[in-house]
């Protein structure tokens, strides 16, 4: 993580996002730099608006809860069908979405500590 608080760092302060700047970042910050690491970093930002995508990721909470209420108010209204319903249990579609939303980011992590 202390890679891409780094890159977080030049691009607050409108330094640019190279290789250099990351390793002074990182060595004032007193990591044990790998350059293999700072090298995927600058090449995976390149053509990122970080500014954009903090944003972007700033929304998600918010219209997370919206929707996790909705899906709430859905899901009673589904219990309530299906105490009257005859029709044998499916598996729930929700649990594959959640899987699929898990399985996104896993690579991430490990290339960024």
């Amino acid at each position: 993580m202390e890679y891409v608080y780094a890159a977080l760092i030049l691009n607050e302060t409108d330094e640019e996002i190279n290789e250099d700047n990351l390793t002074n970042v990182l060595d004032a910050a007193g990591v044990d730099v790998e350059e293999s690491r700072v090298k995927a970093l600058v090449a995976a930002l390149e053509d990122v608006d970080i500014d954009e995508a903090v944003s972007e990721a700033a929304a998600v909470p918010a219209g997370g809860a919206a929707a996790g209420g909705a899906a709430a108010d859905e899901a009673a209204g589904d219990e309530a069908e299906e105490e009257t319903s005859d029709v044998p249990d499916t598996p729930d579609e929700d649990e594959d979405e959640d899987e699929d939303e898990e399985a996104g980011g896993e690579g991430l992590g490990e290339l960024f500590g």
